[in-house]
């Protein structure tokens, strides 16, 4: 089910000029652009345009692109080459490129695709309609401003088109101000703005009075919210903001994406503790157990570091399910670095591990250091990560058998309609048999496990 928001004065004319025509959007990366992409279907459709799921009788497509990683580079050249026949036969079609790789190279895209008709970067997702506009009477467009300044142009502010009626994403922050040396993302995001915290909880306000009951808060590190804030003389933290969404009426659950180890302190897992409807997870990446690896990284902590506020937050938060980042192959990456990262997992025993072969980015420092290691040590070692990391997620999932979970109804399983997904608290994906309705609440038993998912039956 679609469901759209306004908030705040969207960028799109009165009356609509595209009525009846359609757009298919594609969105790459992480929840920032998936958020985006919502902003971006708002916008078309508050402009008069209807959605379709593929590409093919489309007459505006948008992808939404990421460049955290190389192979993000080559899957959007990839697909905009297969975009080019659909451009011959139809050359009214008008195809735009976003997001994090237009945002860093901008006129390179149309270079190296010169069907594109209009790039924008990360801080020009307000203007997608008047970029059109520009498109059908200029010509091809690329539109990359330097960096957002106001809050006034926090994609919040734009209309939103959801994918599901009962959750929703929200931007508390933009931007980034850490130096990690892998990272591309304060390049082509842009320095860190907070937004305030009357808008953020405003916003919750409104999507709990249109049934939304979960809220995902995200920013490229949650725990540096507030920094470039005043509140009354003081300035405003994330410990603040996570109560005062967790108290909004209606609202059943609160996560928040990604806090920075670095950054995670105290206050935060007493407010998680303390706030009922904040759920009990926790993201929080490692990147390696290696110290010189993370000091090489940029990271701002130390393994021990790194453990001692894990434990922290598990002894505050019952029932904590604990994900994180690993990143393989950084250059220099010794055996034993590698064997450090492999102790730390093994200690910290994380519900879930996202684990990435290093890639270097061009314009960040680890892309120009020495040390780069080969393709199957890497791979190597990267398979050693995935069977250590599995074993304890197994375990994990496997000691939640028999227990009730409280799930909520995300719809039919993907893989097969005669069966419902649904998601814990902690995050863990819940299959059971049945169908149930997308947005409801129930208490599952937990009979069966796997890795990566669990098997329930409806209790209530």
């Amino acid at each position: 089910m679609t469901k759209t928001t306004v908030l705040g004065m969207p960028s799109v004319r009165t009356p609509p000029t595209r009525s009846g025509l359609s757009y298919h959007i594609r969105t790459f990366g992480c929840q920032m652009n998936e958020h985006d992409s919502e902003r971006i279907s708002g916008l078309l459709a508050a402009d008069g345009m209807v959605p379709i799921e593929t590409p093919d009788q489309a007459d505006v497509i948008v992808l939404n692109t990421c460049t955290i990683r190389e192979n993000a580079d080559n899957k959007l050249y990839g697909y905009l080459g297969s975009l080019r026949a659909l451009k011959n036969r139809n050359p009214g079609l008008k195809i735009l490129v976003g997001g994090c790789s237009a945002q860093k190279d901008g006129n390179l895209v149309m270079e190296r695709a010169p069907w594109v008709d209009v790039v924008f970067g990360t801080h020009n997702v307000h203007r997608v309609v008047d970029l059109i506009d520009q498109a059908d009477e200029w010509g091809p467009v690329t539109e990359i401003w330097e960096e957002t300044s106001a809050a006034e142009d926090f994609p919040s502010y734009l209309p939103t088109q959801r994918q599901t009626a009962h959750s929703a994403w929200v931007t508390i922050a933009i931007g980034c101000d850490n130096s990690c040396t892998f990272c591309i993302v304060p390049a082509v995001r842009g320095r860190e703005i907070s937004r305030r915290v009357g808008d953020v909880v405003g916003e919750v306000r409104a999507l709990a009075a249109e049934g939304v009951t979960e809220v995902t808060l995200l920013g490229q590190n949650v725990n540096s919210y507030g920094r470039d804030l005043e509140l009354n003389g003081r300035r405003p933290v994330f410990a603040d903001l996570l109560r005062q969404v967790g108290s909004v009426e209606g609202i059943r659950r609160v996560r928040y994406t990604s806090p920075h180890p670095k950054d995670f302190r105290e206050d935060v897992a007493v407010a998680m503790a303390e706030t009922a409807a904040v759920c009990e997870q926790l993201h929080l990446p490692l990147q390696s157990g290696s110290d010189r690896i993370l000091a090489a990284m940029h990271r701002g902590y130390n393994s021990e570091r790194f453990l001692r506020r894990l434990g922290m937050a598990r002894d505050i938060v019952p029932s904590l399910s604990v994900s994180t980042d690993i990143i393989v192959g950084f250059p220099g990456e010794t055996e034993k670095d590698f064997a450090a990262t492999l102790s730390v997992v093994a200690e910290a025993r994380f519900d879930q591990a996202f684990t990435f072969q290093f890639s270097p980015r061009s314009g960040t420092v680890a892309a120009d250091m020495d040390g780069r290691l080969p393709k199957e040590l890497v791979q190597e070692r990267f398979d050693r990560l995935v069977e250590l990391q599995t074993a304890i997620s197994l375990e994990r999932n496997q000691a939640m058998v028999g227990s009730v979970q409280e799930v909520l109804v995300e719809g039919p399983s993907k893989k097969d309609p005669t069966m419902t997904t649904a998601r814990t608290r902690g995050n863990k994906p819940v299959h059971a048999a049945g169908n149930f309705v997308p947005g409801t609440y129930l208490d599952f038993e937990i009979t069966g496990a796997s890795p990566h998912h669990l098997r329930g039956k409806v209790t209530s």
